[in-house]
């Protein structure tokens, strides 16, 4: 099959300034090309070609100002020029996939949804009728996300079917294998935290994703842990390292720990993301707000790390409560939180048996190439 997959307007790809989006597509393009032809639209960016073919991947970069109609726009000439696509997979943006089908009438419209953009804020009853009507798919990127689309609309049952992101398997190595011992100690010396219990949170500094619960459920570890120290990884937005209030604070809560006891990396590119799992012990996702499903909980399974996440949206669906990691329901609470840490740091085979078997369930569910073969059922 020719297939587009139209990325949103926020960032570009290959994922150079992160986004879990773009992640997913750099994860299945590879074993999607291995059977058809694909065409990426993404916007412009100033250390990438407009056009060019990678890896034989075409890349078609437009301006972001205006984007549904400038990729409308491409699509329209190459179907004057009789170059139809079998499938146009458009992603996280209901509203345009009327625009892309006007576009090129002849092709199957599927739409991924990777938040909840069916709400009624964001996409008024007609015209969420009519999305339904038009996608020949939906994608969900979880259960909780496909019922929030359902549960206002009926009609799409039939349509939404829910696919699980994932990871390239073979960039994430579990911190017990023998060729992450180096890289390890090594990541660990660069930040000041060797010899050190490493809580790792990875994520945007935002207030919804809780970073802040967790610096404040540090100073009960602490008391308990003298060696714990808390590893932030992230920015404001992606690569957008800019100090805002919330960041400030959060700043101001790591220095009312005590010297040394919280490490901001910034932002780390995606292509190092794979390593810096390797500085932790455990891995929190303190989510505050109803998670489509965290991509951070497949990359920390990945490692080998035990984790620790919130009761919230999809979180749960792939972490079990003990099995694969602790699901936390009271999510606002710090103390809820020190405590799920002082017990995997206080029982270290218990957080060997979490992160081991996380690191199976990945393997044998949530590789690229796994995500790649489900995407492909929704396209026929």
């Amino acid at each position: 099959m020719k297939i587009a997959l139209i990325c949103t307007e926020m960032l570009t790809v290959p994922s150079i300034r992160g986004g879990a989006i773009q992640i997913f597509i750099d994860g299945v393009i590879p074993y999607l090309k291995e059977n058809h032809e694909i065409t990426v639209f993404c916007i412009k960016d100033n250390d990438l070609r407009d056009r060019e073919v990678v890896k034989g991947v075409t890349y078609i970069r437009v301006a972001k100002n205006n984007y549904q109609m400038n990729v409308a726009g491409e699509l329209k000439k190459l179907r004057a020029d009789n170059r139809i696509f079998d499938v146009i997979h458009v992603f996280n943006r209901p509203l345009n996939v009327p625009i892309i089908k006007q576009a090129m009438p002849g092709s199957r419209v599927v739409l991924s949804c990777h938040n909840e953009m069916f709400r009624k804020q964001k996409l008024p009853d007609d015209k969420g009728r009519n999305v339904v009507k038009i996608a020949h798919n939906i994608m969900s990127i979880s259960n909780y996300i496909g019922k929030t689309i359902v549960d206002r609309f009926p009609e799409a049952a039939s349509k939404v079917k829910t696919v699980y992101s994932g990871i390239n398997l073979e960039q994430y190595k579990p911190i017990w294998r023998e060729d992450a011992q180096a890289e390890r100690k090594a990541l660990r010396r660069k930040y000041g935290v060797d010899n050190k219990k490493v809580v790792l949170f990875v994520g945007r500094l935002s207030a919804n994703k809780g970073a802040d619960v967790l610096l404040r459920a540090m100073q009960r570890v602490i008391q308990k842990h003298d060696d714990a120290v808390l590893v932030i990884v992230g920015s404001k937005w992606f690569s957008d390292n800019r100090v805002d209030d919330y960041i400030s604070n959060l700043r101001k809560l790591g220095n009312s720990l005590g010297k040394n006891r919280v490490v901001f990396t910034n932002f780390v590119p995606p292509s190092k993301i794979p390593s810096i799992y390797l500085l932790g012990d455990v891995f929190v996702c303190s989510s505050q707000w109803q998670e489509p499903l965290a991509r951070v909980h497949y990359e920390a399974m990945g490692a080998g790390l035990p984790i620790i996440t919130t009761n919230r949206g999809g979180n749960a669906e792939i972490i079990t409560n003990h099995k694969n990691g602790i699901v936390i329901s009271s999510y606002t609470d710090p103390w809820a939180f020190a405590n799920s840490i002082s017990h995997i740091f206080t029982n270290p085979s218990k957080a060997d048996e979490l992160g081991r078997a996380g690191r199976n369930f990945v393997e044998g569910n949530y590789g690229f190439q796994h995500v790649a073969k489900r995407l492909q059922e929704l396209y026929v």
